[in-house]
Formats: C-alpha cells, sequence, structure tokens
C-alpha cells in the first residue's frame, strides 16, 4: 500500500469540443500510445452522435458517463482473518473514470460484424446507455446489486 496518497493529476481541455471528460475518453481508448488515431476513432464517434440526435456530442457524453458511473461499489476489507465484500460510496472521480473505462471495454466488445470501426461502435454504446441498455449500464446494474447484496457488512466500512 501506498504510504502518501498519489497525486491527482489534471487533464487538459480536448482541442475540439473544450471538455476533459472528451480528453479522457481519448486518452482511455488509446492504443500503443497511438492518440492521433483515438482522437479521430471518438471524433467521428461524436460526429455520429451529432448526427444522430442533433444535440452538442460533449453534453450527449457527459450524460451518458452519469448514467454509466456507479454511486455504490464493493471493496475487500480483511477483518479478523475474513475478507468481507464491504459496499462503499464511490467518488465522483472514481465514478467518471469507471463509467469511462466501461464505456470503452464494452464498446470494444461489440461484434466486428456488425460495426465497421470503433468509433461505430462507441457511438453505438452511448446511444444505448442513453436508453438505460447495452454493456456499460449492465456493468452498473451488477455493481449496484453486489453493493446491495453485502449491505450486511456496511459496518466494516473504515
Amino acid at each position: 500500500m501506498r504510504t502518501k496518497q498519489a497525486v491527482q493529476r489534471q487533464a487538459l481541455p480536448d482541442p475540439r469540443y473544450h471538455s476533459v471528460v472528451v480528453t479522457k475518453l481519448i486518452n482511455r481508448s488509446m492504443r500503443d500510445g497511438k492518440k492521433t488515431v483515438a482522437q479521430k476513432q471518438v471524433y467521428d464517434a461524436l460526429e455520429i452522435i451529432r448526427q444522430t440526435l442533433k444535440r452538442n456530442p460533449a453534453e450527449v457524453l457527459e450524460d451518458v458517463i452519469r448514467k454509466i458511473s456507479p454511486t455504490m461499489e464493493v471493496r475487500s476489507r480483511r477483518v479478523g482473518g475474513a475478507s468481507y465484500q464491504v459496499p462503499m460510496p464511490v467518488s465522483q472521480h472514481r465514478g467518471l473514470s469507471l463509467g469511462i473505462r466501461w464505456l470503452v471495454i464494452e464498446a470494444n466488445k461489440r461484434p466486428n460484424k456488425t460495426y465497421h470501426s470503433f468509433a461505430e461502435k462507441l457511438s453505438a454504446e452511448m446511444l444505448d446507455a442513453l436508453k438505460d441498455e447495452g454493456g456499460a449500464i449492465q456493468k452498473r446494474v451488477v455493481t449496484h446489486k453486489m453493493a446491495d447484496a453485502n449491505k450486511a457488512f456496511a459496518h466494516f466500512r473504515w
């Protein structure tokens, strides 16, 4: 375990939408350090969202992340030789990180036969999340169910 808490670094807003959330999504979807490739895919996905919904895509992305982000999660806690899954509230920063991570992971899981690019997969996952469907929403539901099932151990919270 760390002796000190890690310093939180601030991400700079992206040049097109001036949004920190878009920057974090680009950085999360980047592979092998190829940021311009990830940037193009994310911007293409946001453009698909703009054409589909006729709304500002940065605002839609923030709505999607808000819907996906969990409010409770379980964390392991050792008490007297036994490990318990203790439900804990999720901080806003961690909720944002989990939401973006789940969005990218679930978009990547979509089949290549149906979607031709990551941009199409990402936009489809975002549109599904707005309708309370899709894999990222399912992850949030499962996380909340686990926290609810283990609320008997809530008194072990530190």
